[in-house]
């Protein structure tokens, strides 16, 4: 049986009063016609000279089909940073309502919710970057929407145990978000599988990582239809531009050049991982899931700022919680991998 949610307590009222804008593309679909309805420059034939399809529906058929998923669970957004702020803006009133984050995480969830005047609860992961479930029980409360968790975790590199995230699904009323931009480089299973059972659950993925599409902006929220819908309702008429929709399509002719490249980002990481635990500075190279490693030094300030000397750049993390002295290090191709391990070796001497 699914665990259900409950949509009126769940999203703001005015959100679920609002009535959608309408625009040009929606009212008419088909790719034929003389189109005098969007008040676009019709003096030039190109594709960049007509609004692109707002919903995203070709795109949204090759994910939907590559994820095994229906098309009606899939939403589109400008980055997955836009469905985690519609999905503050869908739940959370002003000034009444509250998330819950787990530091170290990710921070675009709290800049949202400050965005949003939208109160922010804090339960520092365990220890060993694992949830604390207890904790985040009792840290809810009635005006609690939304919990989000990374996993793999950003910046800690970590999965999150399974048997806790199903503790926070099963017990929470509101929406558990799980943010996996980086589960194309994890051993276990997207929690994709689970949409079926939880009508809580959103699953946030990106074209960024893997795909190598950073800069097209693409991001994905796997959801229930109900979600979904809600998402869709209030986002900008057409918040993916054509160019960014057509590069994530024509990036499914190419799952056997990602499937390479992310077996590629795997060996490096180990090779550096192990590269990185045999300096003298270095007090712990953390595991990872993820195409980023992160690293405990004797000084993170010092050695950040002698690679950013040296035009190498990495993240200082040692201000989040549970990171003292914290670098991350996105694992680059070999070439660069070598040079990083150049610079350190001088660093040490």
């Amino acid at each position: 049986m699914m665990k259900s949610i409950n949509a009126e307590q769940l999203f703001r009222r005015n959100i679920l009063d609002a009535k959608p804008y309408s625009s040009a593309r929606s009212e008419y679909t088909a790719s034929n016609g003389v189109f005098l309805d969007a008040n676009e420059n019709t003096t030039v034939t190109s594709k960049e000279n007509r609004y692109p399809d707002p919903l995203q529906t070709e795109l949204k058929i090759k994910i939907a089909d590559w994820r095994n998923i229906d098309v009606e669970n899939v939403f589109i957004g400008n980055g997955s940073d836009e469905p985690i702020d519609l999905l503050v803006r869908a739940t959370c009133n002003p000034g009444l309502d509250n998330i819950l984050i787990c530091p170290p995480t990710y921070g675009i969830y709290e800049v949202a919710a400050q965005i949003n005047d939208v109160a922010v609860k804090r339960v520092l992961l365990q220890a060993d970057f694992q949830l604390d479930v207890a904790a985040v029980l009792a840290a809810i409360d009635g005006n609690t929407k939304l919990i989000f968790i990374c996993s793999p975790n950003n910046p800690t590199g970590n999965l999150l145990r399974k048997e806790d995230v199903v503790s926070l699904l099963n017990e929470f009323q509101g929406l558990v978000i799980v943010d996996e931009a980086y589960i194309d480089f994890a051993t276990e299973q997207s929690w994709l599988t689970a949409l079926s059972e939880y009508q809580n659950l959103v699953v946030l993925q990106t074209f960024s990582k893997a795909w190598a599409l950073a800069a097209a902006r693409v991001g994905m929220a796997f959801a229930d239809q109900s979600v979904i819908g809600i998402l869709n309702k209030i986002k900008p008429p057409y918040n993916v531009s054509q160019r960014s929709q057509e590069a994530a399509v024509a990036v499914f002719t190419k799952k056997a050049e990602v499937r390479t490249a992310v077996a590629e980002i795997l060996k490096e990481r180990a090779e550096l991982a192990n590269e990185l635990q045999q300096f003298g500075f270095v007090r712990r190279v953390f595991p990872s899931d993820a195409n980023f490693i992160l690293v405990q030094v004797d000084d993170a300030l010092q050695l950040y700022e002698f690679l950013l000397a040296k035009n190498i750049i990495i993240r200082n993390r040692s201000q989040q919680p549970l990171c003292e002295n914290c670098l991350r290090i996105t694992v680059g191709n070999a070439g660069e991998n070598q040079i990083l391990l150049n610079v350190l070796k001088q660093f040490q001497s």
